[in-house]
């Protein structure tokens, strides 16, 4: 069986030598310029991490599907970028800010068709299959993305919504990813939809993590600056959790926050001063590590149901090297 060491290699030649159409290069740059980037490229691995529980041979049709995933990954990046107004990506200027919003947003889209492109190359037996996952996915993706955006014109938003909302954006295209490389394995249809469940609970409690990082991380690791949901209002699943908790008063301090003024860098730092001091008090850091480690241990529960052994311990492993880093 294929481990993490080969599955890593395989990815590092296959990002390395990844191509996109030359011209014209102020369309295509972008793209050549967000897979350079790097990233964790978490949904590709994954990809290849359940497609290697039942095969050893990794050609082009499970190859490019795979780094399907990421590009498309990447093409949400690029605009949700523009819509959060961030100035940063892993460190990096973003797409937008440097080389402005209209080619920020053809070059998604034409990220987006060029993820479809590799998708086509799945096996023709499993291709209608890979195709609807991906499509439905795709859809999904954006859904979450208009939740998220809906949400920042209302004051709060109940937990279950905004653990929808989360599924939608980020968990449905990791759940993609686990089932993927299972589909194109010729998996049984019962282990490809426990592969799904693992990876979308694994996706949740990422997510989880994502936000708590936001805020307790540290920004040379995050790539992001620390407080950026803060700043801008985000409805996290901290400041949810805190409005879930807190009292009347707690409440209102929460709001008064919100409003504060960001038109400064002091201004800003001192909101984000304010809000961690009313996460302390709820005990926020505390509950987002303990959703961590159960939505985690919810997605091994659906990995147990399948693989038990090495098998089982590769999907352990992946789960630990996502979230393991807020523990």
């Amino acid at each position: 069986m294929t481990n993490e060491v080969q599955i890593h290699e395989m990815l590092k030649k296959l990002f390395g030598h990844l191509e996109f159409t030359a011209e014209p290069a102020g369309l295509y740059d972008p793209l050549r310029y967000m897979i350079a980037l790097g990233g964790k490229q978490i949904r590709p691995r994954l990809c290849l991490t359940t497609y290697s529980l039942y095969k050893e041979k990794f050609g082009e049709d499970i190859l490019q599907p795979a780094a399907a995933l990421e590009v498309f990954h990447n093409f949400t990046l690029i605009h949700d970028d523009v819509m959060d107004r961030s100035p940063k990506r892993r460190g990096q200027a973003t797409v937008w800010n440097k080389w402005g919003e209209d080619t920020a947003i053809l070059s998604g889209d034409v990220m987006c068709i060029d993820s479809y492109k590799r998708i086509a190359k799945a096996p023709a037996k499993v291709l209608p299959q890979v195709l609807d996952l991906f499509s439905t996915t795709a859809a999904q993706v954006c859904e979450g993305q208009q939740m998220d955006m809906d949400f920042e014109a209302m004051s709060e938003v109940p937990m279950s919504d905004y653990m929808t909302m989360i599924g939608l954006k980020t968990a449905v295209l990791i759940a993609c990813a686990a089932k993927m490389g299972a589909i194109i394995a010729g998996a049984p249809k019962d282990d490809c939809e426990k592969l799904y469940q693992y990876g979308y609970s694994l996706g949740l409690a990422f997510q989880v993590a994502d936000d708590y990082l936001d805020a307790y991380g540290n920004e040379a690791t995050f790539g992001k600056p620390i407080g950026g949901d803060i700043v801008l209002n985000k409805k996290s699943w901290l400041t949810t959790r805190a409005l879930e908790k807190a009292d009347e008063a707690l409440r209102q301090a929460v709001f008064d926050v919100a409003d504060m003024p960001v038109e400064t860098s002091e201004q800003k730092a001192a909101k984000i001063e304010k809000m961690m001091a009313l996460y302390e008090k709820l005990h926020i850091e505390e509950d987002a590590k303990y959703e961590i480690i159960r939505l985690t241990e919810q997605a091994l529960g659906h990995a147990a149901t399948v693989f038990t052994g090495v098998r089982y311990e590769m999907l352990r492993r992946f789960a630990d090297r996502l979230v393991g880093r807020v523990k």
